[in-house]
């Protein structure tokens, strides 16, 4: 269960994690159980709970998947204050 979020917060999280070279897009896990859903609409691959922070991230090759993993999560300690744990998805070739 995710704790109450204001828009923003979900949306400043997916933009966030859009920034970090190397990641192709987030993505809604294999059954869809990764996203935020709110009025009207969802946000893909961005769940966040009380006491943790979960983005699922398709990785663009050749990046390596741990390094890209590794960077969304130094990134994201300058937005979020609760842990994150990054779930890599999917690779994708442009």
């Amino acid at each position: 269960m995710t704790a109450p979020l204001e828009p923003e917060q979900a949306d400043l999280i997916a933009a966030a994690v859009l920034e970090v070279p190397g990641v192709a897009g987030l993505h809604a896990g294999i059954f869809g159980e990764a996203v935020t859903v709110l009025p009207g609409r969802r946000i893909d691959g961005v769940v966040v709970g009380h006491e943790s922070c979960s983005v699922h991230i398709i990785v663009r090759y050749p990046g390596n998947p741990d390094a890209v993993a590794l960077a969304v999560q130094e990134h994201l300690a300058r937005t979020v204050r609760t842990p994150v744990v990054v779930t890599v998805e999917d690779l994708t070739v442009d």
